[in-house]
């Protein structure tokens, strides 16, 4: 039983699509969807634009998922089989599961895109810059970073609050809130023995109260969106076991909004429906490499390049 999964921010780079649009025109048909539904030229900025204008999360979330759902696209037109045919779940991280569903033919792609525009405009808008922060800490489990997230809240002095924002894997939690509770985070984690904590370059702390407003900008326009049930169950970040009913899926991407991405359960959770096939489809292989660590039991591959695409079809076709 095969599942696709799709990146979240932080797999994003400059030349990002380039390959997949000069050799296959359903991917560069998807580039234009994306850049007709923002009135922007968000392709030439994925491809030759400035890193630090692609990074701006308003510009990230979008483009990622252009990628990804290209890729998607592109699989399933060379290869002649639906979503169904080609695997049983799908499952995105943060803005991933967008990608998810829309692969998923739960939201067109161009709403998706306007949708992912307003998300990364709304979260920046929720929280001004150098109030809020994130960190990752590495080598230790879920609940101690849970307890560790508590007694820095607690020892702020209830004025500033931090939380377990993305569970990504066994030994790697990050944490959200604001940036006096994240930095007393970081030293109590150090003071527990983690291997590492360590701030994390973002313009906003993500999946966490903070994110509230965001969550109410998003509650609005999801409201309006039409979703359809998709071809394959969906396996949303907040409750890390799938589901296909609109009305859920419109709920839980509210909620993911201040949410725990609890992508170390999503995994686990697959693997006991039967999963035994990982395919990462976009940017990056950060999800593979997570898949890896949670469990070395599933084959992971990452799909991206127009080479990787034809490898995968041809081994799926013998």
């Amino acid at each position: 039983m095969r599942a696709f999964v799709f990146p979240g921010q932080g797999s994003q780079y400059i030349g990002m699509g380039k390959e997949l649009a000069e050799t296959f025109s359903d991917a560069k048909e998807v580039f234009q969807e994306v850049d007709e539904a923002l009135k922007q030229d968000l392709f030439k900025l994925m491809t030759q634009g400035d890193e630090a204008d692609l990074n701006l999360t308003e510009n990230t979330q979008p483009a990622l998922m252009a990628v990804s759902v290209a890729v998607a696209r592109v699989l399933r037109k060379q290869s002649g089989k639906n979503t169904d045919e080609l695997c049983s779940f799908v499952a995105g991280h943060s803005l991933g599961e967008y990608s998810a569903l829309t692969a998923a033919g739960a939201i067109d792609i161009a709403m998706t895109a306007k949708l992912l525009k307003l998300r990364g405009q709304a979260m920046q808008r929720a929280v001004p810059v150098g109030v809020g922060s994130m960190a990752a800490i590495l080598g230790l489990d879920l609940e101690d970073v849970q307890k560790i997230a508590r007694a820095a809240t607690e020892k702020a002095g209830g004025e500033y609050s931090c939380q377990s924002a993305n569970d990504n894997s066994v030994g790697q939690v990050v944490v959200s809130g604001h940036k006096e509770a994240v930095a007393i985070a970081i030293e109590l984690a150090t003071e527990q023995g983690a291997r590492k904590a360590v701030e994390l370059p973002v313009s906003a702390p993500f999946h966490c109260s903070l994110m509230a407003p965001a969550a109410q900008e998003m509650s609005r326009a999801l409201a309006d969106t039409d979703i359809r049930p998709p071809y394959v169950p969906v396996i949303p970040n907040v409750i890390a076991q799938a589901t296909s009913e609109p009305s859920d899926i419109r709920r839980l991407l509210i909620d993911q909004i201040t949410g725990t991405v609890r992508w170390r359960e999503s995994v686990l959770w697959m693997k006991e429906q039967g999963v035994t096939e990982m395919v990462e489809l976009g940017a990056g292989k950060v999800l593979s490499g997570l898949a890896r660590r949670i469990d070395k039991s599933i084959a992971c591959e990452s799909i991206e390049k127009p080479e990787q695409i034809d490898a995968y079809i041809e081994k799926i076709s013998n």
